[in-house]
């Protein structure tokens, strides 16, 4: 058994799960996407379990389909502020919008939270592809998918310049002297650019481990691109290992490209399914896909350009169904990862609606805990990522038998770490402490 582990693992909090109409199973609780105690207890479960962070996906602007499940619920960094007052060593990927904030506005919020929590917190940097967050926002219209990543490196620009501008022996704290900060060792920012003007500096020097860890997911040139120049963990969607295995490659040519020489690790999105046995999985399988509706079909062929009605729930859906003009709009990731599983065989839209985890196009793998381990531990062996990314298809059944279940078979193997292995999140990922942003641009960084 080692207590280091081959792989990182992250567990989801999405409520009320990765099928987002679980919450009409029986012995449900609609509402626990506001119960604070509910995320308290899962959290203090994953870090008994020695996980690396929890993580939670948000998003602005509520939209129609918050008729049929929750939408984002609690903003992150207001839960996750909650969450480590109750834990010690796990960590917490928070996800914010890079379209719908201001730059210094949220590396002050980051930075406080890192401080808060002994260096602890990472922040999900994401485009947001939503009408109703536009509208909310004062937009005629949604923001270009270029201009979206256009604005998302100089926020990513700002920010890291922010967090950077202090010099770790800024703060003298001479009582003799009366001096409490060095100004010559802080170096305020003079950023002007296409979207931002920025100047000054945070009050807060760096955090315990420099600064937040930054995480991106985005499977088009644009997200790739930004996650190889700026991410310290890229989250990634694949339904095939081979469709893996090239994401990993197009991000390490991009990081090469930019002088970065080993590129960022990635961690890849799987939903889980868990059964006592499995044909117990199948089962929960079943009971969830009739949890969507009638018209659950129709909006994943809809993300793939196949008019509504034209396929039933048991007709195949095929790699040449497929419209171009499909191509391009909405998630490349999910386009990605979809085709990769067409082109390998064809599948019914129920079938294509449960491997995608009801169309989010995450890779859903059904079983028993041992399956569930073996399936991880052959993943990773084909280099496909640097660990996982746990998504619930449940939240209420599939969380606690992966922490209770799955995780101590992997522990037992030695695939994942019985301890962690130090007090703050870059320590626990095995980073290493971040350069300045000065020594970045003087070539001195060696990423």
């Amino acid at each position: 058994m080692s207590t280091s582990g081959r792989y990182h693992l992250n567990l989801s909090l999405m409520q009320p799960g990765h099928f987002r109409t679980a919450w009409r199973l029986p012995g449900h609780d609609p509402r626990a996407v506001l119960d604070i105690e509910y995320f308290a207890r899962i959290t203090e479960h994953a870090e008994r379990a020695k996980l690396h962070t929890v993580f939670l996906g948000d998003g602005p602007g509520a939209s129609p389909a918050i008729a049929g499940g929750p939408e984002a619920g609690i903003d992150p960094t207001i839960l996750f502020a909650n969450l480590f007052a109750r834990t010690s060593r796990i960590g917490a990927i928070a996800t914010s919008s890079t379209t719908y904030n201001e730059p210094y506005n949220l590396a002050r919020r980051y930075s406080a939270l890192d401080h808060v929590s002994g260096g602890r917190t990472a922040f999900n940097a994401v485009t947001t592809l939503n009408p109703t967050a536009a509208a909310a926002f004062g937009y005629d219209h949604e923001i270009p998918k270029s201009e979206r990543y256009e604005r998302a490196e100089e926020f990513l620009e700002v920010v890291t310049a922010l967090w950077g501008a202090w010099d770790d022996d800024a703060i003298v704290a001479d009582a003799e002297s009366g001096v409490y900060a060095d100004t010559a060792k802080i170096h305020p920012i003079d950023f002007d650019g296409a979207h931002f003007r920025v100047r000054g500096n945070l009050s807060l020097p760096e955090s315990p481990q420099g600064r937040p860890l930054i995480v991106q997911a985005g499977g088009s040139a644009g997200g790739i691109r930004l996650g190889a120049r700026f991410a310290d963990l890229v989250f990634t969607v694949a339904q095939t290992k081979e469709r893996a295995r090239a994401f990993r490659r197009e991000l390490a040519q991009a990081a090469l490209a930019i002088g970065r020489v080993t590129p960022p690790p990635t961690s890849l999105g799987v939903v889980l399914l868990i059964g006592s046995t499995e044909e117990e999985a199948r089962r929960r399988g079943e009971e969830l896909l009739d949890t969507l509706g009638e018209a659950a079909t129709d909006r994943l062929l809809a993300q793939l350009g196949i008019p509504a009605g034209t396929l039933g729930p048991d007709d195949l859906v095929t790699r040449d169904l497929v419209t171009p003009e499909a191509l391009g709009k909405g998630s490349d990731g999910f386009h990605a990862s979809t085709l990769a599983l067409l082109e390998e065989q064809p599948l019914t839209s129920r079938q294509l609606l449960l491997r995608s985890a009801a169309g989010n196009g995450h890779r859903l793998v059904l079983g028993t805990p041992e399956q569930i381990a073996d399936d991880l531990d052959a993943w990773f062996d084909a280099d496909t990522a640097d660990g996982f990314t746990v998504m619930s298809a449940d939240n209420a059944v599939d969380a606690p038998a992966f922490l209770d279940e799955v995780v101590p078979i992997l522990q037992r193997r030695g695939s994942f770490r019985t301890e962690y292995q130090g007090a703050t999140l870059r320590e626990n990922f095995g980073l290493p402490f971040p350069a300045s942003p000065r020594a970045d641009a003087a070539g001195e960084a060696t990423g």
